[in-house]
């Protein structure tokens, strides 16, 4: 079993717009890699972000950190958290299995829109999962800079 099959499940169900990046997404698209964390790219609308907490809170993650939803809601937050603290994901883990985590952009690094376009939507089982293409993959991983990544 997929270990976020849970996840894709409860955002489906609350029509929550997102997409799959990082490890898991290369995973699913076929390349071996290891990963531990859930990266998601949310579309960063109030109400979305509203069902997107609702929905992680009810399988039991919680953010890592103590921030409310309104505070992550408002944009200007999100903007003073990248640029005074270099936040580039928000943490939820797991409060019960502390090793799953779920990782959100605070911002588009890429419009979400043009992700949502290029997106990949896999099946596993029942479960409809959508994949960050590729190519938008490929420019997360150039901006990242890391060694891992590259």
């Amino acid at each position: 079993m997929l270990v976020y099959e849970d996840v894709f499940k409860a955002l489906n169900r609350a029509r929550i717009k997102y997409i799959v990046a990082g490890g898991v997404a290369v995973v699913l698209h076929g390349f071996p890699r290891y990963t531990g964390d859930l990266d998601l790219m949310v579309y960063l609308e109030k109400g979305n972000l509203g069902r997107f907490f609702d929905a992680l809170g009810k399988l039991g993650f919680l953010p890592k950190v103590p921030v409310r939803r309104e505070e992550f809601q408002d944009e200007r937050m999100r903007e003073r958290w990248r640029t005074e603290k270099n936040m580039v994901v928000f943490s939820f883990q797991n409060r019960k299995a502390p090793f799953r985590l779920v990782d959100m952009f605070v911002d588009e690094p890429i419009r979400f829109p043009d992700v949502e376009r290029k997106a990949v939507r896999v099946r596993y089982g029942t479960t409809r999962i959508p994949l960050m293409a590729i190519e938008h993959l490929v420019l997360l991983k150039d901006a990242a800079g890391r060694g891992k990544d590259l």
